[in-house]
Protein backbone atom coordinates (compact mmCIF):
# COMPACT_ATOMS: atom_id res chain seq x y z
CA UNK A 1 0.00 0.00 0.00
CA UNK A 2 1.70 3.32 -1.14
CA UNK A 3 0.34 6.63 1.02
CA UNK A 4 0.61 10.06 -0.65
CA UNK A 5 2.41 12.67 1.18
CA UNK A 6 -1.01 14.49 2.45
CA UNK A 7 -2.02 11.58 4.19
CA UNK A 8 1.28 11.46 5.89
CA UNK A 9 0.37 14.45 7.15
CA UNK A 10 -3.08 13.68 7.85
CA UNK A 11 -2.00 10.95 10.37
CA UNK A 12 0.94 13.51 11.98
CA UNK A 13 -2.06 15.71 12.66
CA UNK A 14 -4.24 13.17 14.13
CA UNK A 15 -1.18 11.62 16.48
CA UNK A 16 -0.28 14.92 17.62
CA UNK A 17 -4.07 15.33 18.45
CA UNK A 18 -3.19 11.88 20.48
CA UNK A 19 -0.40 14.02 22.34
CA UNK A 20 -2.11 16.60 23.26
CA UNK A 21 -5.21 14.38 24.76
CA UNK A 22 -2.60 13.05 26.79
CA UNK A 23 -1.05 16.41 27.99
CA UNK A 24 -4.58 17.33 29.34
CA UNK A 25 -3.88 14.36 31.77
CA UNK A 26 -0.58 14.25 32.21
CA UNK A 27 2.02 16.84 33.04
CA UNK A 28 5.26 17.33 31.58
CA UNK A 29 7.25 14.10 30.46
CA UNK A 30 7.24 15.35 27.34
CA UNK A 31 10.23 12.27 26.33
CA UNK A 32 8.46 9.36 28.03
CA UNK A 33 5.26 10.88 25.89
CA UNK A 34 7.09 11.19 22.75
CA UNK A 35 9.36 8.08 22.99
CA UNK A 36 6.37 5.51 24.66
CA UNK A 37 4.13 6.77 21.28
CA UNK A 38 7.04 6.19 19.07
CA UNK A 39 7.21 2.54 20.40
CA UNK A 40 3.70 2.27 19.56
CA UNK A 41 3.83 3.28 16.21
CA UNK A 42 6.82 1.08 15.53
CA UNK A 43 4.84 -1.95 17.10
CA UNK A 44 7.36 -2.62 19.74
CA UNK A 45 7.70 -2.52 23.49
CA UNK A 46 8.77 0.24 26.07
CA UNK A 47 10.68 -0.08 28.92
CA UNK A 48 10.23 2.94 31.77
CA UNK A 49 12.41 3.04 34.14
CA UNK A 50 12.00 5.71 37.31
CA UNK A 51 11.57 5.83 40.68
CA UNK A 52 8.43 5.33 42.65
CA UNK A 53 5.44 7.81 42.27
CA UNK A 54 6.43 9.37 38.88
CA UNK A 55 3.61 8.51 36.85
CA UNK A 56 4.87 5.79 34.94
CA UNK A 57 2.01 3.53 35.12
CA UNK A 58 -0.60 6.28 34.87
CA UNK A 59 1.03 7.21 31.51
CA UNK A 60 0.76 3.96 29.94
CA UNK A 61 -3.07 3.64 31.21
CA UNK A 62 -3.63 7.18 29.80
CA UNK A 63 -1.92 6.38 26.30
CA UNK A 64 -4.33 2.90 26.26
CA UNK A 65 -7.54 5.36 26.73
CA UNK A 66 -6.43 7.58 24.22
CA UNK A 67 -5.95 5.38 21.29
CA UNK A 68 -9.36 3.27 22.80
CA UNK A 69 -7.16 -0.31 23.37
CA UNK A 70 -8.14 -3.12 25.69
CA UNK A 71 -5.65 -2.45 28.73
CA UNK A 72 -4.52 -5.08 31.61
CA UNK A 73 -2.14 -4.05 34.46
CA UNK A 74 0.08 -7.13 35.81
CA UNK A 75 1.88 -6.30 39.32
CA UNK A 76 4.73 -8.03 39.43
CA UNK A 77 5.41 -9.40 42.97
CA UNK A 78 7.88 -11.94 44.00
CA UNK A 79 5.69 -14.77 44.51
CA UNK A 80 3.95 -14.24 40.66
CA UNK A 81 4.24 -17.35 38.85
CA UNK A 82 4.07 -17.31 35.24
CA UNK A 83 0.41 -19.04 34.81
CA UNK A 84 -0.25 -16.02 37.08
CA UNK A 85 0.53 -14.13 33.39
CA UNK A 86 -0.30 -15.80 30.72
CA UNK A 87 -3.63 -18.46 32.09
CA UNK A 88 -3.59 -21.91 32.61
CA UNK A 89 -5.95 -24.72 31.54
CA UNK A 90 -8.98 -25.79 34.28
CA UNK A 91 -10.56 -28.84 34.51
CA UNK A 92 -14.70 -28.54 34.87
CA UNK A 93 -17.29 -30.40 34.74
CA UNK A 94 -20.08 -30.13 31.73
CA UNK A 95 -23.63 -30.55 31.44
CA UNK A 96 -23.09 -34.38 30.60
CA UNK A 97 -21.05 -34.93 33.81
CA UNK A 98 -17.93 -35.56 31.99
CA UNK A 99 -14.66 -33.45 32.83
CA UNK A 100 -12.57 -31.50 30.06
CA UNK A 101 -9.83 -28.75 30.06
CA UNK A 102 -10.86 -25.30 29.63
CA UNK A 103 -8.53 -22.30 29.34
CA UNK A 104 -8.47 -19.54 31.59
CA UNK A 105 -6.49 -16.63 29.75
CA UNK A 106 -4.09 -14.42 32.01
CA UNK A 107 -4.03 -10.98 31.55
CA UNK A 108 -1.31 -11.37 28.62
CA UNK A 109 -4.53 -10.91 26.28
CA UNK A 110 -5.17 -7.82 25.85
CA UNK A 111 -4.04 -5.10 23.35
CA UNK A 112 -1.98 -3.28 26.02
CA UNK A 113 -0.59 -5.09 29.03
CA UNK A 114 1.33 -2.97 31.64
CA UNK A 115 3.82 -5.20 33.76
CA UNK A 116 4.23 -2.94 36.53
CA UNK A 117 7.55 -3.22 38.35
CA UNK A 118 8.54 -6.06 36.19
CA UNK A 119 11.91 -6.03 38.24
CA UNK A 120 10.32 -6.97 41.17
CA UNK A 121 9.42 -10.24 40.08
CA UNK A 122 11.80 -13.33 40.12
CA UNK A 123 13.70 -14.23 36.04
CA UNK A 124 11.14 -17.21 35.71
CA UNK A 125 8.45 -15.01 35.72
CA UNK A 126 10.05 -12.37 34.06
CA UNK A 127 10.51 -15.02 31.08
CA UNK A 128 7.23 -15.70 31.02
CA UNK A 129 7.18 -12.59 28.58
CA UNK A 130 9.66 -13.74 26.32
CA UNK A 131 7.63 -15.46 23.72
CA UNK A 132 4.55 -13.44 23.84
CA UNK A 133 6.97 -10.43 23.43
CA UNK A 134 8.63 -11.99 20.51
CA UNK A 135 6.61 -13.90 18.45
CA UNK A 136 3.29 -12.83 19.75
CA UNK A 137 2.02 -15.84 20.90
CA UNK A 138 1.48 -17.86 24.27
CA UNK A 139 2.14 -21.97 24.32
CA UNK A 140 0.09 -23.19 27.29
CA UNK A 141 0.52 -27.25 27.39
CA UNK A 142 1.08 -27.82 23.98
CA UNK A 143 -1.52 -25.47 22.37
CA UNK A 144 -0.26 -22.04 20.99
CA UNK A 145 -2.46 -18.78 20.94
CA UNK A 146 -2.20 -16.00 19.19
CA UNK A 147 -2.17 -12.75 21.24
CA UNK A 148 -4.32 -9.24 20.37
CA UNK A 149 -3.49 -6.97 17.72
CA UNK A 150 -2.04 -5.04 18.26
CA UNK A 151 -0.05 -6.27 21.01
CA UNK A 152 2.41 -3.62 23.18
CA UNK A 153 4.09 -4.65 26.96
CA UNK A 154 4.66 -1.80 28.53
CA UNK A 155 7.01 -2.46 31.46
CA UNK A 156 7.94 -0.20 34.16
CA UNK A 157 11.13 -0.82 36.71
CA UNK A 158 12.71 0.69 39.71
CA UNK A 159 16.50 1.73 39.48
CA UNK A 160 17.65 -1.97 39.69
CA UNK A 161 19.99 -0.90 42.78
CA UNK A 162 16.45 -0.28 44.77
CA UNK A 163 16.13 -3.12 47.41
CA UNK A 164 14.01 -6.33 46.53
CA UNK A 165 14.54 -6.05 43.01
CA UNK A 166 16.19 -8.93 40.04
CA UNK A 167 17.42 -7.00 37.37
CA UNK A 168 16.24 -7.65 34.43
CA UNK A 169 18.32 -10.92 32.01
CA UNK A 170 19.74 -9.46 29.32
CA UNK A 171 17.81 -11.54 26.57
CA UNK A 172 14.65 -9.89 27.78
CA UNK A 173 16.15 -6.49 27.89
CA UNK A 174 16.82 -7.00 24.44
CA UNK A 175 13.27 -7.52 23.32
CA UNK A 176 12.21 -3.69 24.50
CA UNK A 177 12.30 -1.75 21.72
CA UNK A 178 13.77 1.23 23.87
CA UNK A 179 14.36 1.91 27.17
CA UNK A 180 12.89 5.42 28.58
CA UNK A 181 14.17 7.17 31.57
CA UNK A 182 11.20 9.27 33.75
CA UNK A 183 12.66 11.68 35.32
CA UNK A 184 11.26 13.95 38.19
CA UNK A 185 8.91 16.46 37.42
CA UNK A 186 10.04 20.24 37.22
CA UNK A 187 8.66 22.73 40.03
CA UNK A 188 6.29 24.48 37.56
CA UNK A 189 5.42 20.82 36.56
CA UNK A 190 4.69 19.69 40.89
CA UNK A 191 2.41 22.75 41.31
CA UNK A 192 0.48 21.63 38.42
CA UNK A 193 -0.07 18.04 39.44
CA UNK A 194 -1.34 19.05 42.58
CA UNK A 195 -3.77 21.28 40.64
CA UNK A 196 -4.82 18.61 38.54
CA UNK A 197 -4.94 15.71 41.08
CA UNK A 198 -6.25 17.90 44.63
CA UNK A 199 -9.07 20.04 43.31
CA UNK A 200 -12.79 18.70 42.42
CA UNK A 201 -12.71 18.92 38.63
CA UNK A 202 -12.53 15.60 36.76
CA UNK A 203 -10.63 15.18 33.79
CA UNK A 204 -12.33 13.02 31.22
CA UNK A 205 -10.00 11.71 28.41
CA UNK A 206 -11.22 11.38 24.93
CA UNK A 207 -10.88 8.30 22.78
CA UNK A 208 -8.48 10.28 19.82
CA UNK A 209 -7.67 7.13 17.54
CA UNK A 210 -9.21 3.83 17.51
CA UNK A 211 -7.69 0.47 16.36
CA UNK A 212 -8.04 0.57 13.20
CA UNK A 213 -6.64 3.75 12.83
CA UNK A 214 -3.85 3.00 14.76
CA UNK A 215 -3.19 -0.12 12.50
CA UNK A 216 -3.25 2.03 9.55
CA UNK A 217 -0.08 4.16 11.55
CA UNK A 218 1.58 0.96 11.76
CA UNK A 219 1.52 0.17 8.10
CA UNK A 220 2.71 3.81 7.36
CA UNK A 221 5.76 3.72 9.06
CA UNK A 222 6.76 0.44 8.01
CA UNK A 223 6.66 2.56 4.67
CA UNK A 224 8.79 5.40 5.65
CA UNK A 225 11.43 5.84 3.45
CA UNK A 226 15.12 5.13 4.78
CA UNK A 227 18.05 6.30 2.26
CA UNK A 228 21.11 4.50 1.89
CA UNK A 229 23.32 6.87 3.70
CA UNK A 230 20.82 6.62 6.71
CA UNK A 231 20.98 3.13 7.19
CA UNK A 232 24.69 2.81 7.36
CA UNK A 233 24.51 5.81 9.64
CA UNK A 234 21.95 3.79 12.03
CA UNK A 235 24.87 0.79 11.26
CA UNK A 236 27.85 2.77 12.44
CA UNK A 237 26.49 3.63 15.89
CA UNK A 238 25.78 0.49 16.66
CA UNK A 239 28.96 -1.33 15.59
CA UNK A 240 30.34 1.68 17.60
CA UNK A 241 29.20 0.16 20.51
CA UNK A 242 31.25 -3.00 19.99
CA UNK A 243 34.53 -2.17 22.00
CA UNK A 244 36.25 -5.58 21.14
CA UNK A 245 36.56 -4.13 17.27
CA UNK A 246 40.20 -2.55 16.49
CA UNK A 247 38.73 0.72 15.16
CA UNK A 248 36.53 1.46 17.95
CA UNK A 249 36.46 4.38 20.26
CA UNK A 250 38.30 4.67 23.25
CA UNK A 251 35.64 5.42 25.25
CA UNK A 252 33.46 2.45 24.24
CA UNK A 253 37.17 -0.05 24.43
CA UNK A 254 38.12 1.53 28.09
CA UNK A 255 33.96 1.59 29.49
CA UNK A 256 32.22 -1.45 27.52
CA UNK A 257 31.94 -4.41 28.21
CA UNK A 258 29.47 -5.49 25.04
CA UNK A 259 27.11 -3.62 22.91
CA UNK A 260 24.15 -3.37 20.83
CA UNK A 261 22.94 -7.00 18.53
CA UNK A 262 21.34 -6.69 15.04
CA UNK A 263 18.15 -6.07 17.72
CA UNK A 264 19.53 -2.47 18.50
CA UNK A 265 19.62 -1.43 14.47
CA UNK A 266 16.49 -2.74 14.06
CA UNK A 267 14.98 -0.76 16.71
CA UNK A 268 16.96 2.73 15.39
CA UNK A 269 15.40 2.35 11.81
CA UNK A 270 11.98 1.12 13.57
CA UNK A 271 11.63 4.26 16.57
CA UNK A 272 13.41 6.81 13.61
CA UNK A 273 10.66 5.67 10.75
CA UNK A 274 8.03 6.41 13.91
CA UNK A 275 9.02 9.99 14.33
CA UNK A 276 9.19 10.93 11.05
CA UNK A 277 5.71 9.87 10.51
CA UNK A 278 4.62 12.06 14.13
CA UNK A 279 6.50 15.34 12.55
CA UNK A 280 4.86 14.65 8.77
CA UNK A 281 7.41 12.89 7.00
CA UNK A 282 7.82 10.09 4.84
CA UNK A 283 11.67 9.52 5.52
CA UNK A 284 14.42 8.82 7.96
CA UNK A 285 16.44 11.95 8.58
CA UNK A 286 19.80 12.10 10.83
CA UNK A 287 17.93 14.24 13.11
CA UNK A 288 15.46 11.15 13.53
CA UNK A 289 18.16 8.37 13.98
CA UNK A 290 20.06 10.76 16.86
CA UNK A 291 16.82 11.87 18.71
CA UNK A 292 16.41 7.78 19.23
CA UNK A 293 19.77 6.61 19.80
CA UNK A 294 19.68 7.08 23.37
CA UNK A 295 16.36 5.31 24.17
CA UNK A 296 17.33 2.56 21.83
CA UNK A 297 21.30 1.94 22.75
CA UNK A 298 21.09 2.41 26.76
CA UNK A 299 19.64 -0.69 27.45
CA UNK A 300 21.92 -2.78 24.99
CA UNK A 301 25.34 -1.88 26.22
CA UNK A 302 26.67 -3.39 29.32
CA UNK A 303 29.38 -1.18 31.07
CA UNK A 304 32.41 -2.74 32.67
CA UNK A 305 33.77 -2.31 36.22
CA UNK A 306 35.86 0.08 34.97
CA UNK A 307 32.83 2.25 33.48
CA UNK A 308 30.75 1.85 36.65
CA UNK A 309 32.91 2.73 38.90
CA UNK A 310 34.07 6.06 36.65
CA UNK A 311 30.12 6.92 37.51
CA UNK A 312 29.75 6.66 33.90
CA UNK A 313 26.79 5.60 32.45
CA UNK A 314 25.84 4.23 29.01
CA UNK A 315 23.94 7.31 28.08
CA UNK A 316 27.39 9.46 28.69
CA UNK A 317 29.08 6.53 25.94
CA UNK A 318 26.15 6.84 23.83
CA UNK A 319 26.85 10.91 23.53
CA UNK A 320 30.58 10.21 22.71
CA UNK A 321 29.54 7.55 19.93
CA UNK A 322 27.02 10.31 18.54
CA UNK A 323 29.92 12.89 18.67
CA UNK A 324 32.60 10.78 16.74
CA UNK A 325 30.72 8.63 14.42
CA UNK A 326 30.85 10.39 10.91
CA UNK A 327 28.31 10.16 8.23
CA UNK A 328 28.85 11.33 4.72
CA UNK A 329 25.74 12.99 4.20
CA UNK A 330 24.84 16.71 5.48
CA UNK A 331 23.90 16.94 9.83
Amino acid sequence: MAFTEQQYVEMSTNLQQVKEEIHRFIVGQEEAIDYTLYAVLADGHALLEGLPGLGKTMLIRTISEVLDLSFSRIQFTPDLMPADITGTSMIERTTDGKQQFTFQPGPIFSQMVLADEINRATPKTQSALLEAMGEKTVTILGDTKKMAKPFFVLATQNPIEMEGTYPLPEAQMDRFLCKILVPYPEKSELMEIMKRTTGAQEITLQKIMDTEGLLLAQQMVKEVLVADEMLEFAADLVVATHPERAEAIDEVKQYAMYGSGPRGLQSLIRLAKARALMNGRFHVSVADIKSVAKPVLRHRMLLNYEGEASGKTADDVIDVILEKVQQGVSR
